[in-house]
C-alpha cells in the first residue's frame, strides 16, 4: 500500500539527531528514519522502546536446554540404557556438555530467524525504502504527509533538510 511521505535526506548524523529531536518536540509524528550505517542516540530521539530479543533469547535458551536435558535423558535412560563402567544410566553430570551446546544452538538459531521475521528479511521480499542513496551516504527523516502540518516541509529546510514529497510504500 503506497503512501505519501514527506522525506527529509540529510548528509550527515548530527543535523539529522538535531532535526529528529526538533521534529519531535513539535509533536510531528515520524514514521520511520533511514541510515546507511546505526546512529548513536537515534533510538533515544525517536522514543523507541527498550527491545524484546532479550526475552526471546532467554525462552529459546530455555527450549535448548530442556530439549538437550529431555533428549539425552530418554536416549540414555529409557530407549537405550546402557551400564558403561558402572555408571547409572541418567548420569546427569555427564548431560552438561551436550545440554549447553544444545541451548547454545537453539538460541542462535531461534534469534536468527526472530530477527530476520521481525525485520522482515523474508527472502522474496522487496526493500522498503524511499530513497536509493540512504544505502549509501543519505540519511532520511519519513512523515506521513496525511497527518503532518503544512510548515513540516518548510521547518525541515531550515534543519538543512533536502526535502521531497513522495509516494512510497514503508
Amino acid at each position: 500500500m503506497t503512501k505519501k511521505y514527506i522525506l527529509g535526506l540529510f548528509r550527515d548524523e548530527e543535523p539529522l539527531l538535531h532535526a529528529v529531536h526538533e521534529l519531535r518536540k513539535e509533536g510531528n509524528t515520524i514514521h520511520e528514519v533511514y541510515t546507511p550505517f546505526p546512529v548513536h542516540g537515534l533510538d533515544d530521539a525517536l522514543g523507541y522502546k527498550r527491545s524484546r530479543l532479550p526475552r526471546a533469547a532467554f525462552l529459546f535458551g530455555c527450549l535448548g536446554g530442556t530439549l538437550g536435558l529431555s533428549m539425552q535423558a530418554w536416549m540414555l535412560g529409557v530407549d537405550w540404557p546402557m551400564n558403561i563402567g558402572g555408571k547409572p544410566a541418567l548420569a546427569w553430570v555427564d548431560f552438561v556438555p551436550v545440554t549447553f551446546e544444545l541451548t547454545v544452538l537453539i538460541t542462535a538459531l531461534g534469534m536468527v530467524a526472530t530477527y530476520l521475521v521481525a525485520s522482515e528479511f523474508i527472502p522474496g521480499n522487496e526493500p522498503k525504502m524511499p530513497d536509493p542513496r540512504i544505502t549509501s551516504d543519505l540519511f532520511c527523516i519519513a512523515i506521513p504527509a496525511d497527518g503532518a502540518s503544512t510548515s513540516v516541509s518548510a521547518r525541515m529546510r531550515q534543519l538543512g533538510a533536502e526535502v521531497q514529497e513522495k509516494e512510497v510504500e514503508l
